[in-house]
C-alpha cells in the first residue's frame, strides 16, 4: 500500500529545550506530518468515516507537541509519533518531521530538525 495523507508547515509554540531560555521563553517550532493509510476505501466512498481526519490528526499531534516540555526534539517527535498511531487505528505508519528554525546554533543556518519514522506494531492477541 503506498497511500499518504499529508500535512506540512503546522506551527505550534511550544517549550521544548536544553538552554533555560527555550524552556522559559518557548519558540516557534513546524511539524509536517505524512501518515500511511489505506485510501481505497474512502476513494470510492467519499466518506470521511471511511478515512482519517486531518483536524483531528492536527489537534492529537499538536496537543501531544506541547503538554509536555522536552529536551529533545527526538521524544517531542517521537510523543507526536506515539499519540498519531494510538489515536488513529487506520494510520499504519508515520513520519514526523520536526523543524527548528530558531535553534540556539552559533551559525546562519536555514533549518534544522529531526525526522522519525514509527511503524505500527502488530499486535499480539
Amino acid at each position: 500500500m503506498s497511500d499518504t495523507i499529508f500535512i506540512t508547515g503546522v506551527v505550534i509554540h511550544a517549550r521544548h529545550g536544553v538552554m533555560e531560555h527555550e524552556t522559559e521563553v518557548g519558540q516557534r517550532f513546524v511539524i509536517d506530518l505524512e501518515l500511511s493509510v489505506d485510501l481505497s476505501e474512502s476513494s470510492h466512498t467519499d466518506r470521511l468515516a471511511d478515512t482519517v481526519s486531518y483536524s483531528n490528526v492536527v489537534a492529537t499531534a499538536t496537543a501531544a507537541f506541547k503538554n509536555t516540555n522536552y529536551k529533545l526534539l527526538e521524544r517531542a517527535a517521537g510523543a507526536v509519533a506515539d499519540a498519531i498511531l494510538s489515536s488513529f487505528p487506520r494510520i499504519s505508519a508515520v513520519e514526523v518531521t520536526v523543524h527548528k528554525p530558531h535553534a540556539p546554533i552559533a551559525a546562519i543556518f536555514d533549518d534544522v530538525g529531526v525526522v522519525l519514522m514509527r511503524t505500527r506494531q502488530p499486535s499480539h492477541g
